[in-house]
This record gives structure tokens, sequence and C-alpha cells, in this order.
């Protein structure tokens, strides 16, 4: 160990065990100390980190450095080619036991709140100038051979070896194709970020996680995905992602912020690798948020909203997925929303909702349906102008949502969800890189005989997904036109079909009115960014007896196409 490392690892240690007791029972012992160059050492006598213009480049920790020769932690936005540069720090306030270290950059200010007897930080950042962006995150770069391991709520395992990259062949956006067909991606280590209690790397002795209760500051609704963890392809470097505001499979989130615009406070923690003491550590600060040590005045003003959604035929709307967002952005998707702060929950079997420690403002509420009792609910539900004050309860009480009527339903693949659950291939995991081109290219589905599952998860390869369905000649509704409604749980550009019923063109799904959602060639395999398409067919196209309707793909492009959702019919 160089003389330089040992001082920041054992000096300040030692400086402060050595001051009186009387100090140090006056004084925290989470410290800042500037050596020069702009160039700073922050922590405890736990941890230290050492923190120069851009990356903290050291991590002592169990009297190791825990970065080694991987980049450290860091703050970005749009890339890598946009990290904060940091032109001073200070301690912005303190305690008894705690110091509040504030990194300034001309964007904003990150900060460090650090107890005596905390293996780690809570950390936040304050906007005062970012540009309008899609990604913004902080992150750790940490030493693989202390974290070789990752973990989310759906991936728990050793991250691929520097040398199974070296020795592979790139075929796309971080994706890379071994000798044996298989594929390494770092795609394969996402997950829904609403779904998190903790994540992170970590190995036999030491374990690196982050652990955002709330999450009120991230972008987007339930489905709402982000890259959590992955090697890092170039360097071998164990790779610990805060997406704060992603857009890895969206289309379009673009934001721009107010001032003071605060995403967290989240936790950053250290411990010796175990899961169930990072589980622990997740349920005492869920219960714990908002934060009551958390002194700003827009961060602790807080209501609450419930409510009763009941659909237009009388039914509770059981189990609906509730989105609290931005009020009257209709054009947006709930899914790309992203420049305040969010909300989500899911009714009861009533149709009740209720969400508490909501930041006060005026939101839309947004609701859809979660598939079992409202799978065949095409519709969505929003109302505007919901006022949350500080210290009340906004009650909405019953909430009408209008629906079509189910008895003109003519037939129906799959659940309306805005996923891919019951298709073929659909599970048992949501990410695997190149799955879709599993999918066949020709396939019959016949109404009344055909199981779900027989239909493929997602659809991109030239051919024909013809789906046969029955109309009655006694059908009162033959005299009517009818609608077709195609619901797609995600959509990648490159590839397009035409639509027809009976050999008449009703409709297609084409990369010049969807735009790119990063989603199938990512190996999202569960869902993406939901879109909708209505189609009219004209009664003079249908017949008694025996119909066909057809999805023929005419272009395609590797690993790219849609998810499906659903795909319905009704009499108009």
């Amino acid at each position: 160990m160089g003389l330089f490392s040992q001082i920041c690892s054992l000096g300040l240690v030692a400086l402060a065990a050595a001051a009186p007791l009387e100090d140090r029972a006056k004084k925290p012992q989470g410290f800042l100390k500037e050596i020069g160059n702009s160039t700073w050492v922050l922590g405890n006598q736990i941890w230290n980190v050492t923190q120069n213009r851009q990356y903290a480049n050291q991590l002592w920790y169990k009297g190791k450095d825990r970065v080694g020769q991987a980049v450290g932690h860091y703050v970005s936005f749009n890339g890598a080619a946009s990290d904060l540069s940091w032109t001073s720090a200070s301690i912005a306030d303190s305690g008894p036991d705690w110091v509040n270290v504030k990194f300034t950059a001309k964007e904003g200010d990150f900060h460090w709140v650090i107890y005596d007897d905390l293996p780690g930080a809570y950390q936040y950042f304050v906007n005062h100038a970012l540009p309008t962006l899609g990604e913004f995150r902080t992150l750790w770069r940490l030493d693989n051979t202390s974290f070789p391991r990752g973990y989310t709520n759906v991936k728990d395992g050793v991250l691929p070896a520097l040398e199974e990259y070296l020795a592979a062949t790139n075929v796309q956006d971080e994706t890379w194709q071994k000798a044996d067909g298989t594929f390494l991606t770092k795609y394969d280590w996402s997950a829904f970020i609403r779904e998190q209690t903790y994540y992170g790397v970590y190995g036999d002795e030491v374990g690196s996680w982050y652990i955002n209760p709330g999450k009120d500051y991230y972008n987007g609704d339930h489905l709402k995905q982000e890259l959590m963890v992955h090697r890092e392809s170039r360097t071998g470097d164990a790779v610990q992602l805060n997406m704060i505001h992603g857009t890895h499979y969206q289309a379009v989130s673009r934001d721009s912020f107010a001032e003071n615009k605060t995403w967290g406070p989240w936790l950053w923690y250290l411990n010796d690798g175990s899961k169930p003491d990072a589980a622990s550590r997740w349920e005492k600060e869920e219960a714990a948020w908002p934060y009551t040590w958390f002194e700003d005045n827009a961060y602790q003003s807080r209501g609450k909203v419930q409510g009763r959604l009941l659909l237009s035929d009388g039914r509770p709307a059981a189990g609906a997925a509730v989105f609290l967002g931005d009020n009257g952005n209709t054009t947006v998707s709930t899914l790309d929303q992203g420049q305040g702060y969010y909300y989500t929950t899911y009714a009861d079997a009533d149709g009740e909702f209720s969400i508490k420690d909501i930041r006060t403002g005026t939101y839309g509420l947004y609701s859809w349906s979660n598939g079992d009792k409202l799978s065949n609910v095409v519709t969505n539900f929003t109302q505007t102008d919901i006022v949350i004050r500080d210290g009340q309860n906004t009650n909405l009480n019953d909430l009408i949502w209008k629906i079509t009527d189910e008895k003109k339903r003519i037939f129906q693949i799959g659940a309306f969800d805005r996923t891919t659950d019951g298709f073929g291939l659909a599970g048992p995991t949501p990410y695997e890189h190149g799955r879709i081109a599993k999918c066949p290219g020709n396939l019959t589905y016949t109404i009344g005989t055909s199981k779900t599952s027989d239909w493929c998860f997602g659809q991109s390869a030239l051919g024909t997904w013809r789906v046969k369905f029955p109309l009655a000649t006694t059908t009162s509704n033959m005299t009517s036109d009818a609608k077709l409604f195609v619901s797609l749980a995600g959509f990648s550009q490159g590839v397009s079909a035409n639509i027809f019923i009976n050999g008449v063109q009703v409709g297609n799904v084409t990369s010049a009115s969807l735009l790119n959602s990063q989603d199938t060639y990512r190996g999202a395999t569960k869902a993406g960014e939901w879109r909708y398409l209505e189609f009219l067919v004209g009664n003079e196209i249908l017949k008694s007896g025996e119909n066909a309707l057809d999805v023929v793909v005419t272009r395609t492009t590797l690993w790219r196409g849609w998810l499906w959702d659903s795909l319905a019919m009704d009499w108009a």
C-alpha cells in the first residue's frame, strides 16, 4: 500500500481516535478533507472515498481499496460523455453523528449524508442547470475481484468474465456472440425498477447495494425497466447503476427539470456480501421513508389520495394499474413521463386504491387493465387536476371508467395488461437476447380451439400469422362494421406487417407510424413501451362461417419486431 493510500485509509481514522473523548462526543466522525489538486477524501471510520473532479477512484472498506483498477463512482447524463465535473466540495450541514457533504457542479449539487455508524451513505442530487435529457444516473464501477456477482430481483449470479467478451464477436449494441452460438449482453441484467428492494454487486467478503425506497423520483410507470448491474465489456469493471432517469427500454423520454428538482435520497449500502442483511436493511429503509431527517420543505410536504374505480357496467376495476403522474400531459405515455414525481399502485378486488406520502402538487390520475378480471377491458381511465395538499387526504370517491360493451367481442387473444404474459416463450425470465427469433414466421391460431400459449410472445420473421374465427349466420351484428384492436407490449423499428381480413387489407404495423422503443433487440420478452392501434373493419369484408385475419410480415430486421399484448375484435 502506498503512503497516500495509507493516509486515506488509516491516517484520518487514527487522528479521530486520538482526539479527546469530550471532543469526540460533540463532533460527528464523518469527515470531508481536501488534499489538494481538486481532490477530496470523505467518509467515516468504516469506509472512505477519494474523490477528484470527475471520479471517486478509491473506496477503502474492510482494509482494501474496492475500486482498484476500475473507474469508481461518478454522476453523468446522456451517457459517459457528459460526466459531471465537481468545482467545489463542502460540509453543507452536520449533526452530532452525521455530516452532509455537498459536491457542486454547474448542473447541480450531489450530496453524501454520512452517519457515524453507517457502512455507506445516503445520496441525493439537487438540480440547478441540467439540460433537457433522457438519461441521468449515478453509478459505481468497482473491482471485479471483490464484486464478481450481480443481484436484482429477477437475476442473481456470476457476472461474465472479461475474457468471455474478449473471445466473443460483437453483434450489436453491447451484445456479443460466443463460439457456441450463445450471447453475452449486459441487458440480461435489466429489471423493472419499481419492483426492486435492494440490488447491487457482491462477493464473498463485500457487497455494494443500492436501496431506493419511495421511488417517486424515478421516471415512468409500473413497467419502467432499466439496466441495473453488469460487467463492463471493455475493462471488466463490476458496474452498479442507479438509473434515476433512464431510457433503456423506451421510445421518447426527454425531459426538462425545474430548479431544485431533487432525486433521492437513496441509500448506498456496504456490507460483507450478505443478501439477507441487504434485505433487512431494505425493510428498515422502506419503513423509514419518507426520511424525517431530510430537512427539505418540498420533500416533507406530502398528502394522500384515495378512491374507487368502477367500470361503466357496474363492476369494480379489480386489480387495475393506477398511476399518479403529470397533470394534463396526455400526449406523453405514462412510461415516458419524467419531469416531476410519480406514484404507482394497484386497485384491490373492490376497485379501491390509496397512495400515501405524495409530494404536494397537482397530478393526473391514469389507470389501465392489469389483466385477470379486467382482461377484456380495452379502454383506459384518465382524470386530471388531482390536487394533493400537505397533511390532507384527497378522496376522489367513485370514479366511473367507461368501457366498451364486452358482449360485442368477436374474439380475443391474450389479456389486455400491456405485457406478453400467457403467450408462448414469454417466460420464465423477462430478458433473453434473441428469443424473439425463436418465434415462427408462420403460425395458425383457431379461435375456440387454440390456447393462448399457442400464440408466440413476439413477431419478427417474414411470414403470416393467421387467426381463424367463426361468425354465425344468426349473429345480430352481421350488418355492422367491426373494430380490430392491436395492442403491442413493445415495438422495435425494423419490421413491418400488413393486416388483412379475408384477403382485404385493413391496417398495418410499420416503423413509419411507431417510434422505436429499444425493447426486442435488447432482449425484453415481457414488456417494452405499450402501443395501441385500432382499425375499422367494414361489414362487407366479413362473412358468415369461417373468417381469417392475417398479420403478414413483409420486412424484417434480426431481433427486431414487436411484443404482443392482445389482439381482439369487436362489433362496432
